[in-house]
């Protein structure tokens, strides 16, 4: 195959944003490549508040791993259910297996459904500092090897049975975990919000309940409640490397407000976040600059850098997520702002 060509898209660096929390701790800019360019002043916007608070975005990293379901068949459920209680018995073997197929996948967890007499066996596994796709299909498929000739009663079926989840819209990923999950905070000094903001703490928290909660709830949304994590997040995924249709499942997450004698309390929740600092086009000349400038090219323990760019991306999402629901309290300003930096006369 001939080397591929290359699809130019917009990309620019904005803030910076200060950051802290268990993963990360810096005051840096954010790259963004996108072809909606108003979400560069929006999300530096969201940026230049960070730094007008003590703390500056507080991203907290809550749970790190990577997940693959395999599909089984039996003969009926009952056989699948014993082969089932063979497997969980012998997960330190399992464990092992991995071990001695890579140096960075880890087993760390098994969840089970049994569907007639389907078997669906979600593995989950830390990978490092790789976003972890092919680290845990080749992990999965040592696995299955050693199931399918140690355990009477299963056949194969498939490497993935789609209970892992990847790329899709499902509640098992935010309940179980798949990728980072960090939770992304900042406490708002009240005249900042009026200054910066142009609204006020009880305005953002009373539309976020009105928008995010209950409009998404009417529409259906599956474990999601915000205004437009995927804008952000697919900017910031391009920009880095990632794979951007992981932000199907990365966009799912919540949005929470409170308004605090003035102050305002913003927290974005995302647990579903697939990124990594090595692995498949992080060699990219744009890309590995990217990473080198938000410091996850450094000599850290194996999943450090990961986890600072997972950090980042949730930090990303919550400037941009601020940004857009202070507008939207402001009759006409979203509008305004997209006439005068998408419409504007050449």
């Amino acid at each position: 195959m001939n080397e591929p060509d290359c699809a130019p898209i917009p990309l620019a660096w904005v803030g910076p944003l200060r950051i802290t929390g268990n993963a990360v701790d810096a005051e840096l800019e954010i790259p963004l490549a996108t072809y909606e360019t108003p979400l560069w002043p929006s999300v530096g916007r969201g940026a230049r508040v960070s730094r007008m608070t003590e703390k500056g975005i507080v991203a907290t990293l809550i749970d790190d791993r990577m997940t693959r379901s395999i599909l089984l068949e039996a003969d009926h459920a009952a056989a699948a259910f014993a082969a089932l209680s063979q497997i969980r018995a012998r997960f330190d073997t399992l464990c092992d297996v991995v071990a001695s197929g890579s140096n960075y996948a880890r087993l760390i967890g098994l969840h089970h459904q049994i569907a007639g007499n389907l078997l669906f066996l979600r593995f989950e596994f830390t990978t490092g500092d790789a976003s972890g796709h092919n680290m845990v299909t080749q992990a999965s498929d040592q696995l299955q090897t050693y199931i399918l000739t140690t355990t009477p009663g299963v056949r194969y079926s498939s490497v993935s049975g789609n209970y892992c989840t990847d790329k899709k819209a499902t509640a098992v990923n935010g309940i179980l975990g798949r990728g980072k999950n960090v939770v992304a905070e900042i406490l708002i000094p009240r005249e900042v919000v009026s200054q910066r903001l142009h609204t006020t703490a009880e305005q953002i928290t009373t539309l976020n309940i009105r928008k995010n909660l209950i409009g998404t709830l009417l529409a259906g949304g599956i474990r999601s409640a915000n205004a437009h994590y995927a804008n952000m997040l697919l900017g910031f995924y391009l920009a880095t490397g990632q794979d951007a249709a992981n932000i199907v499942e990365g966009s799912q997450g919540l949005t929470h407000a409170e308004n605090r004698d003035g102050d305002l309390y913003f927290s974005c929740t995302l647990p579903n976040l697939i990124v990594g600092t090595v692995g498949n086009g992080k060699h990219l000349p744009f890309v590995d600059d990217a990473l080198l400038r938000l410091g996850c090219r450094e000599q850290r323990q194996p999943g450090e850098n990961a986890r600072r760019l997972a950090a980042l991306a949730a930090a990303t999402v919550l400037c941009g997520e601020l940004s857009l629901l202070a507008a939207q309290t402001n009759p006409g300003e979203l509008m305004r702002a997209h006439t005068q930096f998408e419409r504007s006369t050449r």
